[in-house]
């Protein structure tokens, strides 16, 4: 018996593209830097001011030696805007407050908040001085993060000799923090990482600290190649200078601040731009974005707000599982939301060969990544299902039906329709079985206004990925529910495509 409309129940469905965004901005965090030289017999000895109990990027002084950020801006050639920085406290009291942008005006839609002028936004193209170098450095041997980590940590060395001193030292009271006052997991203890348990998550951070080292242990090669820096700090050997404990904590902090700026050099994408994240809080319902004209970064504002009101920005389509990983918080009404489900074909297959060749002429890879966008799980699955049926064809006569055929091909039985989605129902029941806590369980955690600002943030993101899991899962035995016949037996599948 052979089925053929029931939800589209063939080989493969048209086809159909989907290109995940990528981000465009990356996070705010403290940049914290070891004053301590390794090499104390130097022939060149820098100012450089004392680290903090907290090895942050600026000393922790409580006296306000310097005017506060805006002042100096407006010293250095911020025209008047229309922001003002506030204050909200943090989770913990042993912390300084959070500053904030907010309006210091009614204003409209359409207006500039503010322009920084370039002179003073950090890139590549000032702290390397050549645009050349820049491409170079950036695409043989660091990312434009850890460039620019690591010539702020030079400039924390200056002390208060630096230009860059009271944005320094803005970005060492947000301690890495975004608004809601929770660092990057990159910066949790192993404890508070197991937090994520279950969650893709938890193993990205686990990666990204990797890549942090790798490019650490490539400082020294970049060093020597940007002549700039090397001008500036001949006898400053940066692994020598700054261990990685600090370099990491410097490169977190820049990661969580940095803009993608659009429409310019290569030397200029990532920037530094005061006043911006994590001063700006985040929205995903947002579409300002700060953006380069002329000879400056504005930010023109695409909602109305009252005089007092924090501004929001948008950082482009990220996932939470990146917004917690770049600034430390989570949108529980993020529509970019999504989750990753990795399928590949069976290597053994005799008919391997014959079946990457279909899945490359629908768009597939031998091994593809579907992803599951938050309120259209039943679509992704969808998306899935003529893909798996692939995997599932074992006799020759059939693959040579699905190789002669184009766009939806080969009716399957329903023996064939019940194991693949047996098998899918299986991976959804797999990865809801892997997170320690269950929806209602988290949802109760949440209730607590005492509950750990990590693990509550740890919660939430957990929470929403077991909810589209669910979706998934729900997804499938609708189309389970739609088959002809409940009784009939899984067809056996020598060759089943595996889930990752």
């Amino acid at each position: 018996m052979e089925v053929g409309s029931l939800h589209d129940r063939c080989i493969w469905s048209p086809i159909r593209s989907s290109s995940p965004h990528r981000p465009l901005v990356v996070h705010s965090m403290v940049i914290s830097i070891s004053a301590r030289k390794k090499n104390p017999g130097s022939l060149r000895q820098r100012s450089s001011c004392p680290a903090s109990s907290s090895e942050t990027l600026v000393a922790g002084s409580r006296k306000e030696e310097f005017a506060d950020l805006k002042s100096w801006m407006h010293k250095n050639g911020l025209p008047p805007c229309k922001v003002v920085l506030k204050e909200r406290p943090s989770h913990d009291e042993k912390h300084r407050p959070i500053h904030y942008v907010a309006a210091s005006e009614d204003l409209q839609v359409g207006d500039v908040a503010f322009s920084v002028p370039n002179s003073l936004v950090v890139t590549l193209e000032r702290v390397l001085g050549n645009e050349t170098v820049a491409e170079l450095l950036t695409t043989n041997k660091l990312s434009e993060l850890a460039c620019l980590a690591l010539y702020l940590m030079y400039e924390k060395k200056q002390g208060k000799n630096s230009f860059w001193y009271p944005y320094i030292k803005e970005l060492d009271r947000l301690r890495a923090r975004g608004q809601l006052a929770v660092e990057s997991p990159l910066l949790w203890s192993d404890t508070e990482l197991d937090y994520l348990t279950g969650s893709p998550t938890k193993a990205e951070v686990l990666e990204r600290d990797e890549g942090i080292k790798r490019e650490y242990n490539e400082l020294d090669t970049v060093w020597f190649m940007a002549g700039s820096l090397f001008q500036q700090y001949p006898y400053d050997i940066p692994t020598e200078a700054f261990p990685f404990k600090i370099f990491k904590q410097a490169f977190v902090a820049v990661q969580s601040c940095v803009v993608h700026l659009q429409k310019v050099s290569l030397a200029r994408r990532f920037a530094l731009v005061p006043l911006g994240p994590p001063l700006l809080a985040y929205s995903s319902k947002c579409k300002a974005m700060l953006t380069a004209v002329d000879d400056a970064v504005q930010l023109v504002v695409d909602r109305p707000y009252k005089a007092g009101e924090s501004i929001v920005a948008w950082c482009g389509p990220q996932p939470n599982s990146k917004l917690l990983l770049n600034y430390g918080f989570v949108d529980e009404d993020n529509s970019y939301d999504r989750l990753v489900v990795e399928a590949a074909l069976n290597r053994e297959d005799p008919q391997y060969q014959d079946k990457r060749l279909v899945a490359q002429r629908n768009g597939k890879l031998s091994v593809q990544t579907f992803h599951v966008y938050v309120g259209k799980e039943k679509e992704a699955v969808s998306d899935m299902l003529p893909y798996l049926r692939l995997g599932y064809v074992s006799d020759p006569s059939e693959m040579q039906c699905v190789i002669s055929s184009q766009g939806p091909v080969c009716p399957v039985s329903p023996c064939m329709e019940r194991a693949v989605l047996d098998q899918l129902a299986d991976y959804f029941r797999t990865r809801l079985a892997c997170y320690p806590t269950t929806l209602k369980e988290d949802e109760s955690l949440l209730e607590d206004p005492t509950l750990n600002p990590k693990k509550r943030v740890a919660t939430q993101l957990v929470r929403l990925e077991k909810k589209m899991l669910h979706a998934c899962l729900q997804a499938t035995d609708e189309f389970i529910n739609q088959l002809p016949d409940h009784t009939v037996s899984p067809c056996p599948a020598p060759y089943a495509p595996s889930f990752k």
